[in-house]
């Protein structure tokens, strides 16, 4: 049962997994290294446990990388999804189990057949979303698919947000997660299947169609699609399904400002700003606004078709977007501008609680009626360093350490969290640490 345990990465999503493995270590003969290129944060992590060491690694260097590995039989990377594939090699030559939070990509699926041989486990997409969305899915998947139903429409919506009562600002969001890719959501393909009939929604169109999603307890939020719901036909053995969609959840209002900003183009990453480190952010929205009368608001405004004085333009006013205030970045896209703009304007006070929200609507049909399963998961988070977000990205994976050392899990070769081995026992566990999961079945009438 005792085993090393290697953890690369000690960032924001790092605390709650290496905490759960420190918590289990006793137990279960754990001994836990924490590496990163940051020996600092890998040491307050730790934090002096005594089955606690840390480790400095610069993934890029393939001799120190492979002799970390070495030393382990699970390694659990938090690292960016581009640079698994070279630790999961390692892993192959050295025969060590893997597991990561990051989407599987094609070239990981490959190392399948070489993993099996080793009889290894690669489990990928095991944090939230991907992970804990597909679990809860199956889960219910799997038990319509018992009492005989006829899955004919699967939505499934996920939101990282902040909870009510720490809900200070008129965004309604708060950064419990990596900054730059809330600034990028919705870039790229975004496809989603209606009644048989694929639907697209191009970039500058993705935040303007929205979908109510009513929480139990929590209220009401919005939704906008996320890239591709078609990769999840497959997955979930819905190949025939006529309607699948995937969201992620805001608090209402948040979609149709974050529109304005898309098309004002200041998620735009592809240009910089002329000496951006020079001019105000005035100065800056004077030049994305169109020539004419009237103040920069106004014109902003007239460009977007609202009212100077609407919930929208309050919004983009909070952020101080309109302040004569230097921007001080060197080169900057316009994207990178907001980033550090939000980065000020989105912190977690220390005592502020973070919620994560999760529902999956599944229609079905069965003997002769058509029902809806809804599952709704909420979480709410301790602190900002204690945070819900954390918890649900990083306790799955400790979870699975366990139960590979443990040895209960038979599923060799390169997976994603869909099997009833592993999702029963890793969203029990879930709820010790504050996951809830409510479930209700509403029949539906013409």
């Amino acid at each position: 049962m005792s085993a090393r345990i290697l953890i690369i990465g000690a960032g924001r999503s790092s605390s709650a997994l290496i905490n759960y493995c420190f918590e289990k270590s006793e137990a279960l003969g754990w001994t836990v290294t924490v590496a990163d290129a940051d020996p600092a944060a890998a040491a307050a992590k730790v934090n002096g446990h005594p089955r606690g060491n840390t480790a400095w690694l610069d993934v890029t260097k393939t001799n120190d990388r492979r002799d970390l590995i070495s030393r382990a039989d699970i390694v659990i990377s938090l690292l960016p999804a581009h640079l698994h594939i070279e630790v999961a090699q390692d892993c192959i030559r050295l025969k060590k189990h893997l597991i990561t939070a990051s989407y599987v990509s094609q070239e990981l699926y490959r190392l399948g057949d070489e993993a099996r041989d080793r009889e290894l486990i690669f489990m990928g997409e095991m944090g939230l979303d991907p992970g804990v969305d597909h679990m809860v899915a199956m889960q219910r998947i799997n038990a319509i698919r018992e009492l005989g139903g006829k899955i004919t429409a699967f939505r499934s919506f996920t939101g990282g947000l902040i909870a009510p009562e720490s809900n200070d600002n008129p965004w309604g969001y708060k950064f419990t997660w990596n900054p730059r890719n809330v600034v990028l959501a919705g870039q790229g393909t975004t496809q989603y299947l209606k009644d048989g009939k694929l639907k697209f929604l191009p970039y500058q169109r993705v935040f303007s169609r929205t979908w109510p999603v009513h929480i139990e307890g929590f209220g009401d939020f919005e939704a906008y699609a996320n890239r591709d719901s078609l990769l999840y036909r497959k997955r979930y053995g819905l190949e025939a399904i006529p309607t699948i969609l995937r969201g992620t959840i805001r608090y209402p209002g948040y979609c149709e400002a974050w529109s304005a900003l898309v098309k004002i183009g200041l998620t735009n990453a592809d240009f910089p700003i002329l000496d951006s480190i020079k001019i105000t952010y005035h100065e800056f929205m004077e030049a994305l606004a169109p020539s004419g009368s009237g103040s920069v608001k106004d014109r902003i405004a007239q460009m977007l078709d609202i009212p100077t004085d609407g919930p929208v333009m309050k919004r983009l006013v909070w952020l101080g977007l309109f302040r004569k205030k230097r921007i001080r970045m060197r080169d900057a896209t316009p994207a990178l501008i907001l980033e550090q703009l939000l980065l000020t304007k989105w912190k977690l006070k220390p005592d502020d609680k973070d919620l994560i929200v999760m529902q999956h609507l599944i229609d079905y049909e069965l003997d002769g009626k058509t029902y809806r399963d809804v599952a709704d998961l909420t979480m709410v988070g301790q602190d900002a360093e204690d945070t819900a977000m954390a918890r649900l990205v990083g306790l799955p994976m400790g979870i699975f350490a366990r139960l590979i050392s443990e040895g209960k899990i038979a599923a060799t070769g390169v997976h994603i969290p869909t099997m009833k081995e592993v999702y029963e026992p890793v969203l029990k566990e879930m709820e010790d640490y504050g996951m809830r999961i409510t479930h209700r079945t509403d029949e539906l009438t013409d």
